[in-house]
């Protein structure tokens, strides 16, 4: 498998960020999908949710991610959902941090949070290896139940594909 290492700054994952329920949910200009059908749906609790916004705005590290990238020149993300879909929906005004949305925050804060450069993990591969991959990055964190590695192997939304 061949991984390449970029920074991605939070205006340019935001950038058309769109959450269409059953039918995924995208961002990076609609060239990542978010929520492929392997993965699980957000469970991030208010708290974790929170401390990734807590942890971008005081510009200190947050964790890899890991995208794969689609032959059409689109991408999935592999790991990083929760993070990701935390950080979009905050940027979309969608819930507060310690009573403040983003667009209420004053503009220079609003810009730190949107030049934060995110650590991502660009993967191609064979099929085989980049279920072997997921596997392994989803180790730690919230346990991947049976049916949700299962779910990664058979799954593909219509039109779309996906890496497994």
């Amino acid at each position: 498998m061949k991984i390449i290492l970029k920074q991605i700054l939070v205006r340019d994952l935001t950038n058309g960020y769109e959450d269409r329920d059953e039918e995924g949910t995208y961002g990076y200009a609609g060239k990542l999908d978010i929520r492929p059908p392997y993965q699980r749906n957000f469970i991030y609790l208010d708290k974790q949710r929170n401390a990734v916004i807590d942890t971008v705005s005081k510009g200190f590290p947050l964790n890899v991610m890991y995208w794969a990238d689609r032959e059409n020149g689109n991408f999935e993300v592999i790991d990083g959902q929760q993070r990701i879909i935390s950080i979009c929906k905050y940027v979309n005004g969608d819930y507060s941090v310690n009573d403040l949305a983003f667009p209420n925050l004053t503009n220079d804060k609003q810009e730190q949070i949107l030049d934060y450069p995110l650590t991502v993990y660009f993967c191609t591969g064979t099929d085989s290896e980049k279920l072997e991959w997921f596997k392994t990055i989803n180790i730690a964190g919230e346990k991947l139940e049976p049916q949700e590695l299962r779910n990664a192997v058979y799954s593909e939304r219509p039109g779309l594909g996906s890496f497994l």
